[in-house]
């Protein structure tokens, strides 16, 4: 069994190692501009934080 969890376990770091990379090359080396424009679009960068808490006073 411990033998099964060393496996595991080290299936899990090198996905982990793997997915950071990933981000890295996407987010970094801007290898894809749509995303980017997704994004933005969907409006998941913006801060909208103050329109909510705003919407929240006004509905009490």
């Amino acid at each position: 069994m411990k033998t099964f969890e060393r496996i595991l376990i080290k299936v899990a770091v090198i996905q982990f190692v793997f997915l950071v990379i990933a981000q890295l090359f996407f987010h970094e080396f801007n290898a894809f501009p749509e995303l980017k424009q997704i994004t933005q679009y969907e409006g998941v960068t913006d801060n909208n934080h103050s329109e909510v808490l705003e919407t929240i006073r006004i509905s009490e």
